[in-house]
């Protein structure tokens, strides 16, 4: 089990998050971005889970200590469409992966939903990650080419998905090989948010288990 732990911003402020740490303390470190509920305990659950695989593993609190219960999505909806994302990317999220780069480790970038959407910001903004993993989550090509990926990505979307959609991740695959940007794209025939299991109605075991595989496997490759 991890603990909330206060690390420091690029900009000097400090932000709070969950941390967990694996075993051996020179293992690779994974920043885990949320979902649009909050840093709920499922997300702390992956952190743990990530921790008994052998990464340590920072979800910084990007609603700074707001958890929207899951029926509540009008809320949660009110809470992502206040984040200024490009701020939170530039200094939570980059001073989650300063905490790790600053000891030596090398770091890579995870998020779920509202989170996949900034872990590909981070994969544009942030030059001290070593690759990332999205989860059913893409932000407007706008604020983040493809073409301007600095990182490995792995993804993983679900073709039953009314937010982030077959096309668009069609258009986003198309944008990394038109630019050559390393990736690995892969579908479930699953809901949105099928790996979040304390949400029975989109929960997909077979699917999750399949793409959690899939994503240990590409952090080996790329963060030892």
């Amino acid at each position: 089990m991890g603990q909330m732990v206060t690390f420091t911003r690029p900009d000097g402020q400090t932000a709070r998050g969950y941390l967990a740490e694996a075993r051996y303390p020179d293992a690779p470190g994974i920043v885990v971005i949320q979902e649009w509920w909050g840093l709920q305990e499922q997300i702390k659950g992956l952190c743990d889970r990530l921790a008994q695989s052998g990464y340590h593993a920072l979800a910084p609190d990007l609603f700074h200590g707001i958890v929207v219960p899951y029926h509540d999505a009008g809320r949660a909806a009110q809470e992502m469409n206040s984040l200024d994302f490009l701020a939170a990317t530039d200094q939570d999220v980059r001073g989650a992966a300063q905490y790790f780069s600053t000891q030596g480790k090398k770091v890579g970038l995870t998020g779920f939903c509202m989170g996949g959407a900034i872990t590909l910001l981070g994969a544009v903004r942030i030059p001290e990650l070593a690759a990332a993993v999205i989860f059913y989550g893409l932000p407007p090509t706008s604020v983040a080419n493809p073409a301007d990926v600095r990182v490995p990505i792995q993804g993983h979307f679900a073709n039953q998905d009314d937010w982030c959609t077959p096309a668009t991740v069609d258009a986003f695959e198309a944008a990394l090989t038109a630019a050559h940007n390393a990736a690995e794209i892969y579908r479930y025939d699953a809901d949105h948010a099928f790996v979040n299991d304390q949400r029975s109605e989109v929960y997909d075991a077979a699917a999750a288990h399949l793409a959690w595989q899939r994503s240990l496997d590409f952090w080996k490759r790329h963060l030892g």
